[in-house]
């Protein structure tokens, strides 16, 4: 067991070093630490604004990526549309062309053709230039 002289050194010990952690500090101490907790805390704001100027760059990257996609996939339905359309044009037209014999059905046939090929062209280089 503890001697009750060992026991009142160790409770004299405690107190002064408790006592010690409650001592006002010096004007100049106190002004010190608060400029040095000043400047971390606008250190830590401007890491802080930093991070989020990043995170919104990278936001508006991946909107406007997802948005070029988009327009891209519009571009190609709207492309896909109109060459639907001129192929169902071109049957018409051939279909048409089958009233006429010789020469004339053959110049009809490679008219409609032309067409179809023109409207196909003009699609993909609109596609091109899209993407």
């Amino acid at each position: 067991m503890i001697r009750a002289g060992s026991m009142l050194t160790l409770t004299a010990i405690a107190m002064f070093a408790l006592a010690a952690c409650n001592q006002a500090k010096s004007p100049e101490t106190v002004q010190k630490d608060v400029a040095n907790a000043t400047d971390k805390a606008a250190e830590n704001d401007a890491q802080a604004a930093d991070k989020l100027a990043k995170a919104d760059a990278s936001a508006d990257k991946i909107l406007g990526d997802a948005q070029a996609k988009a327009d891209e996939k519009t571009t190609d339905a709207a492309g896909d549309a109109v060459i639907t359309q001129a192929e169902g044009d071109h049957k018409v037209a051939v279909a048409q062309c089958e009233s006429l014999s010789g020469q004339a059905q053959k110049d009809c046939k490679k008219q409609a053709d032309d067409q179809l090929d023109a409207v196909k062209a003009k699609v993909k280089q609109l596609k091109k230039d899209a993407s």
